[in-house]
């Protein structure tokens, strides 16, 4: 089981935006209402932590240009 954040959508421009943590199966849809509330909700897109290890266990080695997403972007 995964657990996965989701916020509210506000009806009104103003209101406040709760965030929730709710544990559901990697195969399941994103909820679209809160299971206990009924309130409209939709899933949250965070960041993982990876880490990145060579075949040997040590780190991976670096790309020899740009960033490490490989873009060029430079964001490392």
């Amino acid at each position: 089981m995964a657990v996965y954040v989701y916020e509210t959508i506000p009806s009104r421009e103003g209101d406040p935006v709760r965030s929730y943590e709710i544990r559901q199966s990697m195969k399941d849809a994103a909820l679209q209402k809160h299971p206990e509330t009924g309130e409209p909700i939709r899933r949250v897109i965070t960041g993982g932590l990876g880490v990145m290890t060579s075949s040997k266990g040590g780190p991976a080695p670096r790309p020899a240009s740009g960033g490490h997403c490989g873009s060029g972007c430079g964001c490392h």
